[in-house]
């Protein structure tokens, strides 16, 4: 199938989904052929999302999460002494 640029600018989504079923789309700019477009096909041998976790969890020093968010850290690194300047500060007058 043959489709224009603008066309597919407007409807990206479904011809994603037409060349992810197979379809291949050819994306024509002022009626010229510019691309392809098809489905991408399996990777013989290629690891599955299970097979990832489960590789994963068999890792001793990983530990599946509890669902739950983990709170921002407070900046960890301390201002220096009133008055200094800071290290970016410094940065930024070197470069200049």
């Amino acid at each position: 199938m043959d489709v224009a640029v603008r066309d597919l600018k407007d409807r990206l989504s479904e011809y994603l989904r037409r060349a992810q079923a197979g379809e291949e789309i050819v994306v024509t700019s002022h009626g010229r052929p510019i691309v392809r477009m098809t489905g991408v096909a399996e990777v013989p041998g290629a690891e599955t999302e299970a097979d990832v976790i489960a590789r994963l969890r068999a890792l001793p020093w990983v530990r599946p999460g509890n669902g739950e968010r983990l709170e921002p850290v407070a900046n960890p690194i301390p201002a220096g002494p009133p008055g200094e300047a800071l290290l970016s500060e410094l940065l930024l007058k070197d470069r200049e």
